[in-house]
């Protein structure tokens, strides 16, 4: 049996001392924001286009940099689906609000692994490593 995996990218935004992690409608965990690539997208042009989706933002595509990739236990897949993200940091324009499917944005640090999902306590870990957020 083949493991099925859900290739996503994910923004990673601090302000002081903690990660922007959104909640979407129906769901209990907060998320690094992103979504899945479409048909012949790069990673940067899907990131830019789910972070202008998710949180309203206009990432500056000279800005987008590499930060790592995850992979965990898909939330909510009960047949052992996994999401590998790959994370970037970049600059922005606009201030991040929830919006489509996103209910809640939250700024949160390594205390608040419990209202994460499995992928995203792993990057709130590395982060924590790093010293980027507390």
């Amino acid at each position: 049996m083949s493991t099925k995996i859900i290739d996503k990218l994910g923004l990673i935004t601090i302000h002081n001392s903690k990660v922007a992690m959104v909640r979407s409608h129906n769901k209990t965990l907060f998320y690094i924001p992103g979504g899945k690539r479409e048909q012949g997208e790069t990673d940067q042009q899907a990131l830019s286009r789910e972070i202008d989706e998710e949180l309203t933002l206009t990432l500056h595509p000279e800005s987008i940099r590499f930060y790592g990739e995850f992979t965990g236990l898909a939330d909510g897949k009960q047949d052992g689906t996994q999401v590998c993200i790959r994370c970037y940091q970049a600059d922005y324009d606009g201030i991040p609000q929830p919006a489509a499917e996103i209910a809640e944005l939250a700024w949160l640090d390594s205390n608040d692994a419990d209202r994460c999902s499995i992928t995203a306590i792993a990057v709130l870990a590395q982060l924590k490593a790093d010293n980027l957020i507390k």
